[in-house]
C-alpha cells in the first residue's frame, strides 16, 4: 500500500485491496476519488477556532489568517468549549451552600456569550452528523479541510473501543444505523477504506449483516446517495399529504418532528432521485454490504433489520399497509398525476417551512433532507440551497474531541431561562454583583421572544406561537410549551425584581399566556410543540424502528409542570387576566400529574433521565397547589420513591436504559451530580421532613465542585423518543446551582460542610 500521512490517508492512487470479515476480496477503485481528494489533516490548531454569536445564531469559525487570529482573541468560553486551559483561578473553599453558588456563578458567568445566552454542545445522537455530511456530498457542497479533519477526529473518538462501531447515541451499543452512516461520513471526508479504524468498523458492520440490515432512515440516505437502490426503502408516498384533514392518519396529525422528516423523505422517494455516481459511491457499494452488490435483491430487504436497531418493530398493520402500497397502490393505482400533485404539495410545505424559519428548519434531520430536495428542484445556485448551506453551520459544534452535530441549532433560550432561575433560587437577583450578567440574559430573552404567528399557520399545520419562545432561537421559531414557560418565568422574575427594567410589556406577557393556554390536552396534561392531533394508536404506523413514541404528541409531567408553574407565577402579578381559565387549567393539569404517577411512586421522564428528572417536576406541580409530603399521598409516595434510590454517598444515579425499559436502573459509574441535584430539588419542593437525606445530597454536590467553581461533565443527561440520549452539559451548572441555592434559602441555619 502507498505511504500514508498522519491522518491515515493513503497517497496511493492505485486500487485498494483488503479482506473483509466475510473472507471476501473487495476491490476499491479510488482513482478519480483520490484525484479529487478531500483535504484532511491529523488535527486542526484548536487555538484558531472561535464561536461566533450573532444574536443567538451560533457558528464555529476557523481562522486560517494570522492577522484575523490577532484581531479576534479566543474567549474564555471558546477555550472552555474546546477543552483548552482556561486558567480560571482557584476560589475560596465554600463553607456553606451559598458560597458554593457564588463560586459556581463566578465560573458560569464567564461562559455567557455576548448576546446574553449560554451556549453548549447539544450532541449525543450519532445519526445527526451523517445527515449534514451526506447532504453536502450529494449536493456537491465543498467541505472545508478543517471541518473534514475534525469530523474525522470526532468519529474516531466516538468509535466503540471494543468493536469499532457507532451506536444510536454516544453511550449506546453499536448498531447498523450508527455504523453504516458514520462509516460513510468518514469515507466522504477522506478517510481511506484500509485505515485501521475503518477496517475494524467494517468488520463489525459485516458481522451485523451489513447495510441491508439498517433501519429505514439509513436505507433512505443510502438510496439518496446511490449506494443502495430505492427498492430497499419502504414506501413513503407524498400523496399522503393530499388526504383530507379529517382522515385519522393524515400526516398533519403526526408529531411535528416525524412529519417534518417524512415530508422530504416522501418527496425524494417519489422522485427516486440519486446523486451522481462517483468512485466513492461505487466503492461504498462494496464496503457496506456483505453480499455482492450487483446481485442484491433490494426489495427483499425492505424489512430486514438487525435486532439491535429494532427498538420498535414494525407492526403487522404497517407491514400490511406497506405491502398494499408496494403491490397495489404503486403499480396499479398510483398515476403520474397523483404522484406529481403529491410532490408539488410536499415541496410547497417544505418552502413554507423555509420561509417560517429562514431556512434553519426544525432540526438537524429535516434541514439537510430539505436541502437535498431543494437542490433537486431548483439546482445548486438557488437562493434556498445557498441559504440552507449557510445555516447548516449553526448546527455544528466544535469541542475537544472534534466537530459534531447538535440536535437543533442550539439550546439558547432553554438554558438561559434556567440560568436566571438558578440565581433567583439562591436569592441573588438583587445582588449587584450578578446584575450585569442577568441584565444581558433578560435582554436576550426580550430579543428572542416570538412576536408573530407564522404565515399561513393553518395551511402549514403550525401551532399558535405568538408571545412564545423556542428551545433555541426565534429564527427556528418553534414555540414549545416548557420553553415558553421557563422563559416567561425568568422574565417575570427579573422584571419584578427592583432595579431591572420592564423590557417586555404586559401585552407581550399576555401574548405568552394566550399561547400557553392552547397547550392543554383533554386529559389536562400538556405536550411539547402542540396538543396531540391523534391517539397513541397511531404508533402502529411507526416506521422509524429505532425510536418509540414518535408518531404523535404525548402528555409529559415535565411540560405540564413548566406550564403550571408559569401560570401560577403569572397570576400572582396579574390576577385579573383570564382568571377562571388559568385556575381551571392548573386544576386539571395537576389532576393529570396525579394520574401519571407510577405504582412505585415516581414519574416517567421523556426529556431527561428518567424517573429522577420527571419526579422533580411532578413534585413541583403538587407543591404549587400546596400538596407536600405532609398532606399529600402523591407527594409522599414520590419522595419515598426518590429516597429508596439514594445511594450510600448521598447521591442519585439513574442509567439511560431506564428510558428504554420503563424501569429504574442504576448507573454503573455511581452517583451523578445532575441527578443528585434533581432529586434534592424535588425533596425540597415537597418539604421532605428528614433533612439528613437532603443534606447528604447537597454535600455530594459541593464535594464535586472544582476549586475554580465548575463541575465536571459526567454521564449523559437527556433523552427523546425513549431510546435516544442527548447531552445537556449546562445542566451541571444550572441544576446544581438551583439545588444549592434552594437549600441555602430554605434552611439558612443548617450546616452541611
Amino acid at each position: 500500500m502507498g505511504k500514508k500521512d498522519a491522518a491515515g490517508v493513503s497517497s496511493d492512487t492505485q486500487p485498494l485491496l483488503e479482506k473483509s470479515s466475510t473472507k471476501k476480496r473487495l476491490s476499491f477503485d479510488l482513482t478519480d476519488h483520490v484525484a479529487k481528494r478531500q483535504r484532511i489533516e491529523e488535527r486542526t490548531d484548536h487555538t484558531r477556532w472561535r464561536m461566533r454569536d450573532d444574536k443567538g445564531r451560533q457558528s464555529w469559525v476557523y481562522l486560517e489568517d494570522d492577522q484575523a487570529l490577532k484581531d479576534w482573541p479566543q474567549s474564555f468560553a471558546d477555550k472552555y468549549f474546546l477543552g483548552l486551559p482556561v486558567n480560571a483561578p482557584d476560589l475560596p473553599k465554600p463553607t456553606n451552600p451559598l458560597d458554593a453558588v457564588r463560586n459556581g456563578l463566578e465560573f458560569f458567568e464567564k461562559l455567557q456569550l455576548p448576546s446574553g445566552h449560554w451556549g453548549c454542545e447539544y450532541g449525543g445522537p450519532m445519526f445527526l452528523l451523517p445527515c449534514i455530511v451526506i447532504a453536502w456530498y450529494v449536493t456537491k457542497t465543498p467541505i472545508p479541510w478543517y471541518y473534514a479533519t475534525e469530523i474525522k477526529n470526532y468519529l474516531f473518538a466516538r468509535a466503540n473501543p471494543e468493536d469499532g462501531g457507532w451506536g444510536l447515541h454516544i453511550e449506546g451499543e453499536t448498531s447498523v444505523f450508527g455504523t453504516s452512516l458514520n462509516y460513510t461520513v468518514l469515507r466522504i471526508v477522506g478517510v481511506d477504506a484500509d485505515h485501521p479504524v475503518m477496517v475494524k468498523a467494517r468488520a463489525t458492520l459485516h458481522k451485523m449483516g451489513g447495510a441491508t440490515h439498517a433501519p429505514h432512515w439509513a436505507k433512505w440516505w443510502l438510496a439518496v446517495m446511490g449506494v443502495a437502490q430505492w427498492d430497499i426503502v419502504n414506501p413513503t408516498p407524498p400523496e399522503l399529504w393530499l388526504l383530507p384533514d379529517w382522515v385519522p392518519i393524515a400526516p398533519w396529525r403526526w408529531w411535528i418532528h416525524i412529519r417534518q422528516v417524512f415530508l422530504p423523505m416522501s418527496y425524494l422517494w417519489s422522485k427516486r432521485w440519486q446523486a451522481e455516481e462517483t468512485a466513492l459511491i461505487r466503492s461504498l457499494r462494496q464496503e457496506l454490504f456483505v453480499e455482492d452488490w450487483a446481485k442484491i435483491n433490494w426489495a427483499s430487504h425492505r424489512n430486514t433489520i438487525n435486532p439491535r436497531d429494532n427498538y420498535h418493530p414494525k407492526t403487522w398493520v404497517l407491514n400490511t399497509v406497506n405491502w398494499c402500497l408496494v403491490n397495489i397502490w404503486n403499480p396499479v393505482l398510483r398515476t403520474q398525476a397523483i404522484a406529481k400533485k403529491g410532490e408539488e404539495w410536499a415541496m410547497k410545505l417544505i418552502e413554507m417551512e423555509n420561509e417560517n424559519t429562514d431556512h434553519a428548519d426544525l432540526a438537524t434531520v429535516s434541514g439537510p433532507m430539505n436541502t437535498v430536495c431543494l437542490y433537486v428542484k431548483e439546482g445548486p445556485d438557488s437562493y434556498a440551497v445557498r441559504r440552507h448551506r449557510e445555516r447548516a453551520h449553526e448546527f455544528l459544534w466544535m469541542k475537544d474531541e472534534g466537530l459534531l452535530a447538535n440536535g437543533t441549532n442550539g439550546v439558547q433560550c432553554w438554558d438561559t431561562a434556567f440560568a436566571i432561575q438558578a440565581v433567583m433560587d439562591a436569592g441573588l437577583t438583587e445582588d449587584p454583583r450578578w446584575r450585569p450578567m442577568l441584565m444581558k440574559a433578560l435582554e436576550f430573552l426580550d430579543d428572542q421572544q416570538i412576536r408573530e404567528n407564522v404565515k399561513d399557520q393553518d395551511k402549514c399545520y403550525r401551532q399558535q406561537r405568538k408571545g412564545g419562545w423556542a428551545f433555541s432561537n426565534k429564527d427556528q421559531g418553534y414555540a414549545v410549551s416548557d420553553c415558553v414557560s421557563e422563559a416567561l418565568k425568568s422574565v417575570i422574575i427579573l422584571q419584578k425584581t427592583p432595579g431591572f427594567p420592564t423590557l417586555i410589556d404586559d401585552r407581550r406577557i399576555f401574548d405568552a399566556i394566550d399561547t400557553l393556554l392552547t397547550y392543554q390536552n383533554p386529559s389536562g396534561g400538556c405536550s411539547s410543540y402542540e396538543p396531540p392531533r391523534a391517539g397513541t394508536w397511531m404508533e402502529v404506523l411507526n416506521a422509524a424502528e429505532v425510536f418509540g413514541n414518535i408518531m404523535v404528541e404525548y402528555e409529559y409531567p415535565e411540560c405540564t409542570t413548566a406550564v403550571v408553574t408559569a401560570l401560577s407565577l403569572f397570576r400572582k402579578h396579574w390576577p385579573e387576566y383570564r382568571t377562571k381559565e388559568i385556575e381551571r387549567f392548573i386544576e386539571r393539569a395537576v389532576k393529570w400529574i396525579k394520574t401519571a404517577q407510577k405504582p412505585h411512586g415516581g414519574w416517567y421522564g421523556s426529556w431527561g433521565i428518567c424517573f429522577t428528572y420527571a419526579t422533580m417536576f411532578a413534585l413541583e406541580s403538587l407543591a404549587s397547589i400546596g400538596e407536600t409530603y405532609k398532606n399529600s399521598d402523591y407527594a409522599k409516595r414520590g419522595c419515598d420513591f426518590l429516597i429508596s434510590k439514594q445511594r450510600e454517598d448521598g447521591g442519585w444515579s439513574e442509567h439511560y436504559r431506564a428510558c428504554e425499559t420503563g424501569e429504574y436502573i442504576e448507573h454503573p459509574s455511581g452517583s451523578q451530580v445532575v441527578m443528585t441535584a434533581w432529586a434534592v430539588i424535588a425533596l425540597m419542593k415537597a418539604d421532605y421532613p428528614n433533612l439528613e437525606h437532603i443534606k447528604k445530597g447537597i454535600k455530594l454536590i459541593m464535594d464535586r465542585q472544582q476549586s475554580n467553581g465548575e463541575w465536571l461533565q459526567e454521564a449523559i443527561e437527556g433523552v427523546f423518543n425513549k431510546s435516544c440520549m442527548i447531552s445537556y452539559p449546562n445542566y451541571k451548572f444550572t441544576f446544581t446551582l438551583k439545588a444549592l441555592g434552594m437549600f441555602a434559602r430554605k434552611y439558612p441555619n443548617e450546616t452541611v460542610v
